[in-house]
């Protein structure tokens, strides 16, 4: 499951959260984003249980892309403890993502 993360769920989702998160931050108009958005349900379905998977849409939640110093998109955090522990930046193989995330386990 990848849940839709705004300003007003952020920090239940993600900072108070007792399992590693992936963060993507995207915007509609984005080609490499919408490259990697399928990617992301993916992981989110194989990782139910072991992260919380979510997406930013930066149009519309330019606070929380302000926040983390997101400059392009798409950019995923991983996210442990509430700290960031990782981040990539463009879009890239599902086997570069699947390392990150087993990494946070």
């Amino acid at each position: 499951m990848v849940l839709e993360l705004t300003e007003s769920n952020f920090d239940e989702h993600v900072n108070n959260s007792n399992l590693p998160v992936i963060v993507d931050f995207w915007a509609e108009w984005c080609g490499p984003c919408r490259t990697i958005g399928p990617i992301i349900h993916e992981i989110g379905s194989t990782y139910a249980g072991k992260v919380v998977v979510g997406k930013v849409d930066v149009d519309n939640n330019p606070g929380i892309a302000g926040k983390f110093g997101i400059r392009s998109i798409p950019t995923i955090l991983f996210i442990k403890n509430g700290q960031v522990v990782d981040k990539q930046v463009g879009a890239v193989p599902k086997p570069v993502i699947v390392k990150k995330v087993e990494s946070m386990l």
